[in-house]
C-alpha cells in the first residue's frame, strides 16, 4: 500500500485472501469520499452479476482469435490459482464494491475497456511470442509440481514482481506494452484526474502496476506545476 498527497493505492493479487482484507481493513480506517477499481465497465458487470458472464465465440471478431484466446487462459489460470486458496478472480473488487454500496461512496472504473486492450494485444502479439507463451504454458502443465516462487494467499514482494515484470518485458514485449506499460499510463492519467475532484482517494489496482502508476502521478503533477509557472 502507498499513500501519496489525497490517494491511497492499495497493490492487490487478484486471488489472495491477504488482499481482500487489506482492501477492507483500508477502506474502513480511512472512509474514502471515492473508491478507483482496476476495472472497465465489462468486466465491472460481470463481478455484480450472479449469472456467468464470460466473453464468448462472437466476441472473436470484436477482439480477435490471438487476445479472445490469451483472456482464456489467463481466465483459466487465475481460476485454478484462486482454487488453491479458496477464492475467486477478483474478490478483492467484490469487496470493495460491497463496502462502496454499503457507505454510499462512489465508485470509478480507471481501466480501458478489456476489447480495446485484447483488440490490441491480438493486433500486436508476434509468433515469437506466441511459441514461448505455448512453452510456458506445456511446461507448467507437464512438469513437475513446484514450490511457487512465493506465497499465492499474499501480494509478492515487489523484488519478485520487478523480476516478473522484468521476464515478461524481455520475453513478452507485445503483451508488456498492452497489458502492463499502455495500461499504467491510462490508470494514472484516470486517478491524478480523480484526485483533483475528491478528497480521499482509495485505488485497487494489481500488484504489478502500483509502483510505475505512483511514478506516472507525480510526473503529472511535476508537469501541471510547471504549466501553471509557466503561465
Amino acid at each position: 500500500m502507498i499513500n501519496y498527497q489525497n490517494l491511497t493505492i492499495i497493490g492487490t493479487s487478484h486471488i489472495s485472501p491477504e488482499s481482500i482484507k487489506e482492501v477492507q481493513n483500508t477502506i474502513a480506517k480511512e472512509s474514502p469520499d471515492l473508491i478507483a477499481l482496476e476495472l472497465d465497465q465489462l468486466r465491472f458487470n460481470s463481478l455484480i452479476s450472479t449469472k456467468t458472464s464470460k466473453l464468448r465465440i462472437r466476441d472473436i471478431f470484436k477482439i480477435g482469435l490471438k487476445g479472445f484466446i490469451i483472456n482464456l487462459i489467463g481466465a483459466w489460470i487465475e481460476k485454478k490459482l484462486g482454487k488453491i486458496v479458496n477464492t475467486k478472480p477478483g474478490d478483492e473488487m467484490r469487496a470493495a464494491i460491497k463496502l462502496a454500496k454499503e457507505n454510499n461512496i462512489k465508485i470509478a472504473l480507471i481501466d480501458q475497456d478489456i476489447r480495446i486492450t485484447l483488440k490490441k494485444l491480438s493486433k500486436r502479439i508476434t509468433w515469437k511470442e506466441k511459441f514461448n507463451l505455448l512453452k510456458e504454458i506445456l511446461k507448467a502443465i507437464f512438469k513437475r509440481k513446484r514450490k511457487p516462487p512465493f506465497d499465492i494467499t499474499k501480494v509478492p514482494p515487489q523484488k519478485i514482481i520487478a523480476n516478473l515484470t522484468k521476464k515478461i518485458k524481455k520475453n513478452y514485449p507485445s503483451i508488456y506494452l498492452t497489458l502492463i506499460e499502455e495500461r499504467n499510463y491510462i490508470l494514472a492519467k484516470n486517478l491524478y484526474n480523480i484526485m483533483k475532484h475528491h478528497n480521499k482517494v482509495i485505488a485497487v489496482i494489481g500488484a504489478g502496476h502500483e509502483k510505475e502508476v505512483l511514478e506516472i502521478i507525480k510526473k503529472e503533477a511535476v508537469n501541471e506545476i510547471h504549466k501553471t509557472r509557466a503561465h
